[in-house]
């Protein structure tokens, strides 16, 4: 109960029951109450009280005989609570204080109220007339809470300082020592909390009894109660900062160790199956659409690879974090996991962006080459269709659309040899680390067929060109032709309007004679005019010939423009030869009739040619009829020159020449009549 006798020993109380009584157990619960004070209490001595008041004497003296076998050196003092007056005729067969020898210990029969003579009150619980206040039933559970907080903390000690202790061993018997012992059979922080609660409830009801309130429990000091809590508390604390310890070490390489076989997972698929999946794309492929194939095959390595990269990711950032930890000694471990994984995924990515680029490369060579193709093709066809345009403008408008074409090809083509040449130079800096093995023989595939391409493509060309020289030679010898022709007509046009004008505006026969040899210097230059006119026909007209036979074609327009030529030129030359004739006339009268109209009268030698007169009468009035006849061409068409009142003007100034000299004539008759009548 926590009292204790005047020699301050503890007081052990044994109460009896009407029950039967194991001995067997009473000697056990006997046991164990008297390991519990320590050996200072224990040397000092116990006064055990054995409340008989409810039991038998046999009983009562079975357990006082028993206490000789239990504890024979620590009890000094054995009192036998007696019933009033119950046991007075049976005490008599047996005395204790005759046993004292060889019980060891002095025992003696008292009532209740007088066990005060031998223990103060104060010591003594309510039961005997005593002031001690006792529960025994929170002693009990707080018993039951000390002893299981003792023995989880005990083991708990025992569990943590085997796995603090293993985790000073070799690596291999470490590791073993943690994967069997790793985890505490209970949760420390429970069992310290549980301390922690025990401690305080004990400081409590230490810290109330010394204030004269509830008198402290038989935990106390004496009891080593609260000094092996705090000894527990201790030692748990210690143990639990070094299993926290190590478990901060063996989580901190478990992630090491994690991030290692994570690091390891994404550096073998890199190395094993990603390189594998880039071994065997190497191709570039042979059109656009095989090239697109190739990319979409490329998008779902690189799809793949995305899934590892977001792992490394993760891994860079995880490894980053505990680098930022700062422990040395995992610094150059963690350093080298890093550089690992970074070097092969950056590898891996070059790689995967490499081929990226070349097939990126590969179809924009092969977009161009067959839009070169393309043109190509169209050109071919353009240059297969026979030419057959109606005019020289036509002819124009297709030989420029031929050189744009051509041009657009040239262009093509170096555009495909740029192409070309930025592939083939991406593929000759495609070493063997690129794939991981020797590509020389795939590079030589590849090459080959981009040289190839663009070969045929430079021979397509070069056919189309030598095509196009033909074409243009024929075209242009076509725009001759039609220049030709067309000059050709317009010559016949101009003699037509030569022959016009002849007609029209040469009507004027002169006043005189020197006008009239004037006019015919003037029709002899413009015969000169339409000769030319004729011969450039002419010439053009050949030239058309000989054309028509180069392009192997027939002339449209030449077969009828070389009669016509020749018809205008033929009416052109009766008209002027009748022109000139004309005129010729006109002169011859003139120059008479100025003659006889000049004559003087003292000049007797012309009085007596008068045959001239008569000639210049036949002369006036020839031109007077051809000034009437019209120009009959050999085709028998008929034309006059100018109008009838052109015509009548013309006659009309011959008739008043013609009357002068006549005058003339009478004049000079005159004087040859009056002579022989003188």
């Amino acid at each position: 109960t926590g009292g204790k006798d005047r020699r301050s020993g503890l007081i052990l109380t044994i109460p009896l029951c009407l029950e039967q009584t194991s001995m067997d157990e009473l000697s056990v619960t006997l046991d164990y109450l008297l390991s519990i004070p320590s050996e200072k209490c224990k040397a000092r001595g116990f006064t055990v009280i054995v409340d008989g008041r409810k039991s038998q004497w046999n009983v009562v003296k079975t357990v006082v005989l028993m206490l000789q076998n239990v504890v024979p050196a620590e009890v000094s003092l054995v009192c036998v609570v007696k019933p009033d007056e119950f046991w007075d005729k049976k005490v008599t067969h047996f005395c204790f204080w005759k046993e004292k020898d060889r019980l060891g210990f002095e025992v003696i029969l008292v009532s209740a109220n007088k066990l005060t003579r031998y223990i103060e009150p104060c010591q003594l619980t309510e039961d005997f007339g005593g002031t001690l206040t006792y529960d025994h039933m929170d002693w009990l559970n707080k018993r039951l809470v000390f002893e299981k907080f003792t023995k989880e903390s005990t083991s708990l000690l025992d569990e943590l300082a085997l796995i603090n202790n293993g985790s000073d061993k070799g690596t291999q018997e470490r590791e073993r020592s943690i994967d069997l012992n790793f985890l505490p059979s209970v949760d420390p922080e429970t069992v310290l909390q549980t301390g922690h609660e025990l401690l305080s409830e004990l400081q409590q009801r230490r810290f109330n009894g010394s204030d004269g309130g509830v008198s402290w429990s038989p935990m106390d000091d004496e009891l080593l109660a609260q000094p092996q809590v705090m000894k527990l508390l201790d030692s748990l604390r210690e143990q639990y900062t070094r299993y926290q310890e190590v478990c901060r070490q063996r989580s901190k390489r478990t992630q090491l160790e994690e991030i290692q076989q994570k690091v390891m997972q994404v550096v073998n698929w890199l190395e094993g199956p990603g390189s594998e999946q880039l071994r065997t794309q190497w191709g570039i492929g042979d059109s656009i659409r095989a090239s697109q194939a190739l990319q979409q095959k490329h998008e779902e390595i690189e799809s793949q690879h995305s899934e590892w990269f977001a792992v490394y990711v993760e891994l860079n950032q995880q490894i980053a974090a505990l680098l930022n930890a700062g422990d040395e000694e995992d610094l150059v471990e963690l350093k080298a996991l890093q550089q690992q994984l970074s070097d092969v995924c950056y590898r891996q990515a070059s790689q995967l962006e490499f081929r990226q680029n070349l097939l990126q490369a590969a179809l924009e060579f092969h977009s161009v080459a067959q839009d070169l193709s393309q043109q190509l093709d169209g050109l071919l066809g353009m240059l297969c269709v026979d030419v057959a345009p109606a005019d020289g403008a036509s002819i124009q408008q297709t030989l420029k659309l031929l050189e744009e074409k051509l041009k657009s090809v040239d262009l093509g083509l170096q555009g495909l040899r740029e192409k070309g040449q930025s592939l083939l130079d991406q593929i000759s800096n495609q070493a063997s680390w690129a794939y991981g093995k020797d590509v020389t023989i795939e590079n030589k595939e590849n090459v080959d067929h981009i040289q190839g391409v663009m070969e045929d493509m430079q021979l397509r060309k070069q056919r189309c060109e030598d095509m196009v020289d033909v074409r243009r030679l024929k075209m242009l010898q076509m725009v001759q032709l039609f220049k030709c022709e067309e000059d050709a007509a317009q010559a016949v046009e101009w003699l037509s309007e030569l022959l016009d004008a002849l007609l029209k505006t040469h009507i004027r026969l002169g006043d005189d004679a020197q006008e009239t040899k004037v006019l015919l210097e003037k029709h002899r230059k413009f015969v000169d005019v339409a000769q030319s006119t004729y011969d450039y026909g002419r010439q053009l007209l050949q030239a058309t010939v000989v054309l028509c036979q180069s392009l192997r074609c027939t002339s449209r327009s030449s077969g009828d423009t070389l009669p016509r030529l020749n018809r205008v030129w033929k009416q052109f030359t009766v008209t002027s030869e009748e022109r000139v004739h004309r005129l010729e006339t006109a002169v011859a009268f003139h120059s008479t009739a100025e003659k006889i109209l000049q004559e003087c009268p003292e000049q007797p030698e012309v009085f007596n040619e008068m045959d001239q007169f008569d000639e210049i009468e036949a002369v006036g009035k020839s031109l007077l009829d051809r000034l009437t006849v019209p120009v009959v061409y050999p085709d028998g068409s008929e034309q006059y020159f100018g109008s009838p009142s052109d015509m009548a003007s013309a006659a009309e100034h011959i008739r008043e020449k013609m009357k002068l000299v006549s005058l003339k004539k009478q004049q000079l008759r005159q004087p040859e009549a009056t002579t022989p009548e003188s």
